[in-house]
């Protein structure tokens, strides 16, 4: 490292506070409202304050400022009022998407018990020979167990403790894999559908109706799939992605990229400008 780079990590403005404390402030809204959600906005905050901790001096995680301030203190601080909204943003978005869990499993179950073709005298399904039939008994039963999984996903985001470590990677993943099979759940629902439309239709050779049934269950499928895509892919890139310090950048355009920084080295006098 550089002595200019060094210099840096090792100033401290007139209150006291290292590069950590001002790690510990919350981003400016216009950099704030890059990112969607305040979830995702206090997940980003979070993965910022890591990274910044991880590459100062172990003595600057506990140090204080003129105000007695750790850099901990100082993020709590500063994120109080994002970590509610946070967290009013998770249980919305859970308890939306738990009532339509569990409205397909409520279906889907009544499905398993009403088979297509009704049963015989020996109590046996009169199509289970059928591969139709095979279809819409794997994708009906698929369609549960996603489906239940989704709601315990959406439960325990709403039963969450709402700490602000929290937001870092256990309410993100609970929430990936709640969208995951609740589209997991939908798709199977419609899988079912279609086969059993498939039973009812394939011996009056009503091939127009067969393919209008198909063509319409990708309607829902698609409609879930372009509208809660973008929310998955943040949640997915902003969890399992390389994170906001590539490794690639240098330590002089990671500086530059936080305006906070930036703001308080110019305050001390050191120069941004790279003089390497």
């Amino acid at each position: 490292m550089s002595s200019h780079k060094h210099l840096l990590l090792m100033s401290r403005d007139v209150y006291g506070n290292n590069v950590l404390h001002l790690a510990g402030l919350l981003a400016p809204e216009n950099q704030l409202n890059l990112v969607p959600g305040a979830a995702l906005q206090m997940q980003h905050e979070l993965q910022w304050f890591k990274e910044i901790e991880n590459i100062v001096q172990p003595a600057y995680k506990v140090d204080k400022n003129c105000n007695g301030e750790t850099p901990a203190m100082i993020f709590t601080k500063a994120h109080r009022e994002l970590v509610k909204e946070g967290r009013d943003w998770m249980k919305v978005v859970a308890n939306s998407c738990s009532v339509a869990a569990a409205l397909i499993a409520t279906i889907v179950f009544a499905a398993a018990i009403t088979v297509p073709g009704d049963y015989n005298d020996a109590g046996r399904p009169n199509l289970y020979k059928q591969i139709a039939f095979t279809t819409f008994s794997i994708s009906d039963a698929l369609s549960f167990f996603s489906s239940v999984a989704a709601i315990i996903m959406f439960l325990s985001i709403l039963t969450a403790r709402y700490a602000e470590g929290d937001f870092l990677y256990v309410l993100p993943k609970r929430l990936i894999w709640g969208l995951v099979m609740l589209f997991l759940s939908l798709t199977s629902l419609m899988v079912a559908f279609c086969a059993n439309v498939y039973l009812v239709f394939c011996d009056r050779k009503a091939y127009w109706t067969l393919a209008l049934m198909f063509v319409s269950s990708l309607v829902p499928v698609s409609l879930f799939a372009s509208s809660q895509y973008p929310l998955l892919w943040d949640l997915m890139v902003s969890t399992y992605g390389p994170g906001i310090i590539h490794k690639e950048r240098t330590f002089y355009e990671m500086i530059r990229e936080n305006l906070k920084l930036v703001c308080y080295f110019g305050c001390i006098g050191i120069p941004v400008e790279n003089t390497d």
